[in-house]
């Protein structure tokens, strides 16, 4: 369904992003990303408190592929 679209701030676009207006069928990515995080990472939020007694990551992963990206080229 069509919309009509007011002023649009656009600061920066990087190299793997997606800057979309309008109607659209598919959005398809071109990179990927893997990221690894200890317990208590990526809390956000006012007067957080995080305890954490003893945290280990798990960063070995033994299959090949995770996010095939070529097809979206």
């Amino acid at each position: 369904m069509p919309a009509i679209v007011g002023v649009v701030n656009l600061n920066s676009v990087g190299s793997a992003s997606v800057f979309h207006i309008g109607d659209v069928y598919t959005i398809a990515p071109i990179s990927t990303a893997k990221t690894f995080a200890g317990a208590g990472s990526f809390n956000t939020g006012d007067g957080l408190y995080v305890v954490n007694q003893q945290s280990s990551t798990n960063t070995s992963d033994n299959d090949i592929n995770d996010q095939n990206v070529a097809g979206n080229l």
